[in-house]
């Protein structure tokens, strides 16, 4: 029994594994707001999250400094003497806000998920998505196309070209 492809299986088109607005996974390639990658040309797929929120940084890295340099500000001018409790608590909790910014910050803007591939010999930045869900029906539907190209073509099963026919 054999179980090469006809003629007929690899006249067909592509099949599409995945298709939304600006991201199509068939069959025969991986295409994603506009470039073109062939499925048998891409290798080592890897995902990874991208860099946090360059915003959220800025707002953590300014907040820091402004209180250091308040910290530093009071420490010169001897007023740290003369201050009551009630402000030494404030200034021990407004430290926190840096770190609350941070947090707030990873939460409504999360890091994008990305996958990456080697494509043609160099690593490339495949696709990019916010959206956890979209990434992984991309990402699978990509890992489902690299195994049909690597079985051969088998977008389709071969007994989708015979009918079924009972052993004797």
């Amino acid at each position: 029994m054999s179980f090469e492809v006809s003629e007929a299986a690899r006249a067909r088109p592509p099949v599409d594994l995945y298709r939304q607005p600006g991201v199509r996974v068939t069959s025969e390639a991986f295409i994603v707001a506009g470039r073109r990658f062939t499925i048998a040309e891409l290798t080592q797929l890897n995902t990874a999250r991208g860099p946090h929120d360059r915003l959220t940084l800025r707002a953590v890295a300014v907040t820091a400094a402004v209180l250091i340099g308040i910290g530093i500000a009071l420490g010169y001018t001897g007023d740290l003497y003369r201050l009551p409790a009630a402000t030494y608590a404030g200034l021990g909790l407004a430290a926190f806000v840096p770190v609350g910014l941070a947090v707030v910050g990873h939460r409504w803007r999360p890091p994008a998920y990305e996958l990456w591939g080697r494509y043609k010999g160099s690593m490339v930045l495949l696709f990019s998505s916010d959206h956890e869900r979209q990434f992984g029906q991309v990402t699978r539907a990509l890992i489902r196309a690299r195994e049909a190209a690597r079985l051969g073509g088998l977008a389709y099963p071969p007994a989708s070209d015979t009918p079924y026919e009972p052993m004797s």
